[in-house]
């Protein structure tokens, strides 16, 4: 595995600083609880609490070994962020009345443009560009959408997920069969937990542009199709909020997926984690930052085996974060710590 490009200490005073503000004043009364919901507005928004430092740190900048044993947030609690206060007790109703029969769907690894000599084996550092790089005026740039590299490990991370969740063969819609008419008309409501693995797409400022999850472009299709306006190879917000789901949980497993939906001053969450909200999921699994690949293939297979074994999906992330952040390679927190459980966090309904 070729090693991750050279990245900055970890600023350790700041997130002490944080710490001492948001939660030190409650240390009392946290003693024993090893859950946490949290609600933020703002900059908060965009703030995985799991890399706040709940002791002094020796020095203002973390780096090498002191990264791995930092006294890290997540180690002493799962953390749940909701949307609001009052969101707890429907998402906890809502999650006893889950009438979803099959274990899981995975969709990923759509068709895009194939590794070159150069770099076949190396770990593609992020799962996501901006989509303004994508669109041109009211449409997808195709040139564009299908120069995006492709994301062959995750294949290999959804299939491992279906291994883990004892899921039969119907339940990945991968290479060509991952485009946005298959995910449309899919059976998705029977499905407790749904997983998404490709690049995810912000929000940008030209014509109608929103976020998106790529999928296979029509052009990469066998055989190819010609773009509409349904399947352009972008599942867009907008479609996803039309979705029927019955979900204990939905995991984006891409860049930047927990970002605004590209609204003046929209809030984080606004975009395409408010679409599968709305659409029927119950908790999430999302981003704030674009995240690395080969990081993100093995914390998400270590959260499914938690899953498995009847984990609470908080606590579960808490598990990947934890055994990921020991591997040196990924001790930093721009590789273990960009996702967050956005609702009430428990295990699936069985």
């Amino acid at each position: 595995m070729h090693p991750p490009p050279a990245i900055p200490p970890f600023e350790a005073g700041r997130a002490y600083m944080l710490y001492q503000q948001l939660l030190a004043p409650a240390e009392a009364q946290l003693k024993g609880v090893r859950q946490l919901y949290i609600v933020t507005d703002g900059a908060l928004e965009s703030l995985p609490l799991g890399v706040l430092l709940t002791q002094k740190p020796v020095s203002g900048q973390l780096a090498g070994p002191d990264l791995i044993g930092a006294p890290w947030l997540v180690k002493n609690y799962a953390v749940s962020v909701l949307p609001s206060v009052s969101s707890l007790k429907a998402l906890q109703l809502f999650a006893r009345d889950s009438r979803a029969t099959m274990p899981f769907m995975g969709i990923g690894n759509p068709v895009l443009k194939p590794p070159t000599d150069g770099n076949r084996g190396a770990p593609v550092l992020a799962r996501g560009v901006e989509l303004r790089s994508v669109y041109r005026g009211a449409g997808v740039d195709q040139a564009a959408l299908r120069d995006l590299p492709s994301l062959p490990e995750t294949a290999d991370e959804l299939n491992a997920e279906a291994e883990f969740l004892k899921a039969g063969p119907d339940s990945l819609l991968l290479g060509p069969a991952a485009t946005v008419t298959a995910v449309m008309h899919a059976d998705l409501k029977s499905r407790r937990i749904i997983a998404f693995a490709t690049h995810g797409l912000l929000a940008g400022d030209v014509g109608v542009a929103e976020p998106g999850l790529v999928m296979t472009p029509p052009g990469n299709m066998t055989p190819p199709e010609e773009p509409t306006e349904e399947n352009d190879g972008v599942l867009k917000a907008s479609q996803i909020a039309l979705l029927n789901l019955n979900a204990d949980l939905v995991i984006l497993s891409a860049c930047n997926t927990a970002g605004p939906d590209g609204t003046p001053g929209a809030e984080g969450f606004s975009g395409l984690a408010k679409a599968f909200l709305y659409a029927g999921a119950r908790t999430l699994v999302v981003s704030n930052w674009s995240v690395e690949s080969t990081a993100t293939t093995a914390l998400m297979k270590n959260m499914q085996i938690e899953t498995a074994a009847g984990v609470g999906h908080a606590e579960a992330l808490r598990q990947a974060e934890l055994a990921l952040m020991n591997n040196p390679v990924f001790a930093h927190p721009l590789f273990w710590a960009p996702f967050v459980v956005v609702g009430e966090g428990g295990a699936s309904q069985k």
